[in-house]
């Protein structure tokens, strides 16, 4: 793409994450999917924190493509850094890590993770834009251009940080309610819980180190991390 192109690709990209989290928002007001949100609100689905995660980095974008064709590349290598550790460390990895766990327990068994109720009352486009769009968003981005990852140690460091402050939540909003976040840990013991969490936490790594190849795939040593540990 040309770099018009891309300013113009992640302004419309920015725009549906921008909807879809107001649209989202909106549902909490209504009496009959309200129920969905108790216990913790709406922040408390990885998914929905996943939404916002990524209007933040294509809003990060779309600043970094606007203040590149006024001041040149020099000037803004602080956005152009926090825009590829913010994509590379966390945007690209949740963002698939939410594809492919809901799509794997949904084919499994749906109300492990999103019961067939719900049908009835979040429009199935609603799904699609949550669960499955926003994987092919992440690809292209990878497509468009390279990505400068940070020192293995240090991205993998953050991924874990961003793993463990939303485990703790789960769990602190199960202490607190008594109910799970997602159905699929009720049937879970505590031995079941740590093996879960732990290989939520392996998988999610195993994403961060797919995207780093990608990445030197598409982009050979343009997208070559800073330095390796």
């Amino acid at each position: 793409m040309t770099r018009i192109s891309t300013c113009i690709y992640h302004f419309l990209v920015l725009n549906w994450y921008v909807l879809l989290n107001y649209y989202i928002s909106q549902q909490e007001k209504n009496k009959e999917k309200s129920k969905y949100f108790e216990n913790g609100g709406q922040w408390k689905y990885l998914t929905i924190l996943n939404l916002f995660l990524q209007a933040i980095f294509y809003g990060v974008a779309c600043l970094e493509d606007t203040l590149k064709r006024m001041k040149g590349k020099k000037d803004i290598k602080f956005i152009t850094d926090f825009r590829d550790l913010l994509f590379t460390t966390l945007a690209f990895p949740i963002s698939t890590f939410v594809f492919l766990t809901f799509w794997i327990l949904f084919l499994c068994d749906r109300q492990l993770v999103y019961p067939k109720q719900l049908d009835n009352i979040l429009p199935v486009w609603l799904n699609h834009a949550m669960h499955t769009s926003i994987f092919p968003f992440s690809l292209v981005e990878i497509i468009l251009r390279p990505h400068c990852y940070p020192m293995r140690k240090k991205g993998l460091t953050l991924l874990t940080v961003a793993s463990i402050a939303y485990i703790s939540r789960v769990l602190w909003i199960y202490l607190k309610t008594g109910t799970w976040v997602y159905p699929v840990l009720a049937k879970l013991s505590a031995v079941g819980l740590a093996a879960f969490f732990s290989f939520s936490y392996i998988f999610s790594v195993s994403i961060y180190l797919l995207g780093e190849k990608l990445n030197h795939w598409k982009w050979g040593d343009l997208g070559q991390s800073r330095k390796k540990t």
